[in-house]
């Protein structure tokens, strides 16, 4: 190799290097969103406010639920009907698994489980628990007494017209989340939470038909 040729490879080094650098950057301006993008994503991502109407549907319902499948337990040990026995199974596995996917949420957004606000006051009409129903449509703790006594035609009859309350209340507060939630999650889930619910409402009615009985 000449002088002038190992003099040179310095310099062609040293361009290579600021090629690379410059490359680099490039990727870097293309590949990483800007502060404004960050920002903005950030601001659309945040979680909803203690007071909102999705970290208060959450709670509430997280409860509502848990008494659902509370009850419907309860009609599963106390009667042979076949028909019974399934909507209390579909009760248990669809209820019990919207619970755990709202107190799920309520974690990722940083809120706790429960809270010492009243209930419902993100409907605009807070409630006070009476005889151990929390929130309107729920048994209350005589009901739920008189439901563990029963059996058989008996106990179908008054989990179905229990049920049935728990649903229309439920689905009451399923539509007013899904109107005015700001998040998507809880807009769908409610939304589709009011469909199931009012379904299961006419199928409980016919039910208790059969049984001659009213709703």
């Amino acid at each position: 190799m000449t002088p002038a040729a190992r003099a040179s490879r310095p310099l062609v080094w040293a361009g290579a290097a600021v090629f690379a650098v410059a490359v680099v950057l490039v990727l870097l301006t293309v590949v990483r969103p800007s502060a404004a993008s960050t920002a903005g994503s950030g601001a659309t991502e945040a979680a909803p406010a203690e007071s909102s109407a999705d970290v208060g549907f959450a709670r509430d319902m997280s409860v509502h639920h848990q008494q659902a499948v509370e009850m419907a337990f309860l009609i599963r040990d106390r009667t042979t009907d076949a028909s019974v026995r399934r909507l209390a199974y579909d009760i248990i596995n669809t209820q019990a698994n919207q619970r755990g996917m709202m107190l799920g949420w309520l974690e990722s957004w940083g809120r706790p489980k429960s809270s010492d606000r009243p209930r419902m006051e993100w409907m605009g009409h807070p409630v006070t628990a009476s005889d151990g129903s929390l929130m309107p449509g729920m048994a209350t703790d005589t009901e739920l007494d008189e439901l563990r006594a029963a059996k058989g035609r008996e106990a179908e009859v008054l989990f179905l017209r229990l049920m049935t309350v728990h649903h229309r209340a439920g689905a009451e507060m399923a539509r007013a989340a899904a109107g005015s939630a700001v998040t998507d999650e809880i807009r769908h889930l409610a939304a589709g939470m009011a469909r199931a619910q009012e379904s299961e409402i006419s199928l409980m009615a016919d039910m208790l038909e059969e049984r001659g009985a009213t709703p």
